[in-house]
């Protein structure tokens, strides 16, 4: 394309095109609202053989490991108390990542039980997060799994 010479009709066009623009970014600025964090309604726990305490150790929580101390490459369960609603759950590693777990849970009489196992690791010890959704409420379950 040749250098054209800026026509009136042209120089107008541009200035519109920027008129467009610059009101599209004002608009989108002043009617910016900040998205919350999803991250505001979980609660941290350290997940033991009987209850999962929170890590500002005020509240326990009715969520057990079994066998605790947890050992890798042999199945684990979680006992999950006193609850009707059925959760959901994923275990992912902290010291190192090594995939996205799934924990099946079923009923029993007390409660709910997920069932899951977790892979070997090259260290001698290894910290997991179990992400437990029950409705509303996430619950990051953390423990140590020893080789």
């Amino acid at each position: 394309m040749a250098a054209e010479k800026l026509t009136k009709g042209r120089l107008i066009q541009i200035l519109f095109i920027m008129a467009v623009l610059i009101t599209a970014f004002t608009w989108r600025t002043i009617t910016y609202e900040e998205m919350q964090s999803i991250n505001n309604n979980k609660i941290t726990c350290e997940l033991t053989a009987d209850k999962c305490i929170s890590s500002d150790q005020k509240t326990t929580f009715d969520i057990a490991l079994n066998p605790y101390p947890a050992t890798a490459n042999s199945e684990l369960i979680i006992q999950f108390d006193n609850t009707v609603v059925k959760p959901s759950a994923t275990v992912e590693g902290v010291t190192m990542y090594m995939g996205t777990i799934p924990v099946v849970f079923n009923k029993t009489t007390t409660g709910w039980q997920g069932k899951f196992i977790v892979p070997i690791c090259t260290h001698t010890e290894m910290q997991w997060a179990a992400t437990i959704i029950q409705g509303k409420k996430t619950i990051i379950a953390t423990f140590t799994v020893k080789k």
